[in-house]
């Protein structure tokens, strides 16, 4: 049976936090930059973050996740010259080894390895223009827009960019794999304890700051010095990405302690928490979330809380797929956060 609920457009806004002594805003010194908390997707910094660009070794960060996803981590694949002769940054194989998927990613995250690079392409792929177009497919499905690879390691080439957002979610999904997150947070790893063909330290000097957890380095002559950079603290995880910064271990360094510093989390409306109760011939339904809604929130700003339910909902037996409502909370009028209501318990 279907059921019609008709309602007039429902808000409540709850205001809180109402200060105005906020803290002056930060200017970091590279070209492109941002930072998302990993959780809720706030971003707590933008500087032209959206904006397509060259990305270098960043690259690797999607390279490695569709490797983790790869069949199995222990299949050997074979070092090509190919792989052996690529310029730039080298883990240093040899045409013929062979080496394991798991200790390839290693080689290339740890060590920024090109060769690595184009060997997890020809063995996933069979070629380096295939891996790419998987890459973009990759890419597509989690949402990342504004990107296009040309190539499994980002050495420059005419079409091969991202942006410091799309990066940043790139790095949100791959560390959503437990193996990546192991990865990049490696500071070193000797042969014996991986079962490898050598050792491997990490060139990421971002590990060695206080709460990082990774994730990777990057340089070319048009994309400058990159760096992308997770940290990890109370629960929380926050995510920032710079591109074209000559003081790229620094400059994140400076802005984490910002955030830190100028951001608390709060717990906006807590699980199972009802916002709204709708009448319906089939009985109440009510609204919420089934977890805590936790935000990064600016200290000392003033936040809106916007509850709003649809004036009109059609349902068609099983109601709890629907998008009944929604909430949007803004911090000084700027919306931060937006998202469904759940039918709740």
């Amino acid at each position: 049976m279907k059921h019609i609920i008709r309602l007039l457009i429902v808000i409540f806004l709850f205001t809180g936090y109402p200060y105005k002594t906020l803290a002056a805003p930060i200017n970091v010194k590279a070209v492109n930059a941002i930072a998302i908390d990993a959780r809720s997707r706030v971003i707590l910094y933008n500087k032209d973050g959206h904006k397509p660009v060259p990305m270098a070794s960043t690259t690797k960060i999607i390279t490695a996740l569709i490797a983790l996803n790869y069949d199995s981590l222990d299949e050997k694949f074979v070092i090509s010259p190919k792989a052996s002769q690529i310029r730039g940054s080298k883990v240093g194989y040899k045409a013929g080894e062979e080496i394991t998927v798991l200790e390839l990613v290693y080689g290339l995250m740890l060590r920024s390895g090109n060769d690595a690079a184009i060997a997890l392409a020809e063995g996933i792929s069979g070629s380096v223009d295939d891996f790419a177009n998987l890459m973009n497919e990759y890419a597509k499905n989690m949402g990342i827009l504004n990107t296009n690879f040309q190539s499994p390691h980002g050495l420059d080439s005419e079409y091969h960019f991202s942006s410091a957002y799309d990066l940043a979610l790139a790095t949100i999904k791959a560390k959503e794999n437990p193996v990546f997150s192991k990865i990049v947070a490696t500071k070193f790893i000797s042969k014996a304890e991986g079962a490898f063909t050598r050792d491997y330290s990490n060139i990421n000097k971002i590990l060695w700051k206080e709460d990082a957890t990774g994730v990777k380095t990057g340089y070319t002559g048009l994309a400058g010095k990159c760096l992308v950079s997770s940290f990890e603290k109370d629960d929380n995880e926050i995510i920032i990405v710079l591109l074209n910064s000559n003081q790229r271990f620094e400059e994140t360094e400076r802005l984490y302690k910002n955030i830190k510093e100028n951001y608390e989390y709060k717990c906006l409306f807590s699980k199972n928490q009802v916002l709204k109760t709708l009448n319906t011939d089939s009985g109440k339904i009510k609204l919420g979330f089934k977890e805590d809604l936790i935000l990064p929130i600016k200290k000392d700003s003033e936040v809106t809380k916007e509850v709003i339910v649809n004036s009109e909902v059609e349902i068609k037996g099983n109601f709890k797929k629907l998008n009944i409502g929604g909430i949007k909370i803004y911090q000084e009028d700027q919306l931060i956060f937006e998202a469904p209501l759940q039918i709740i318990k």
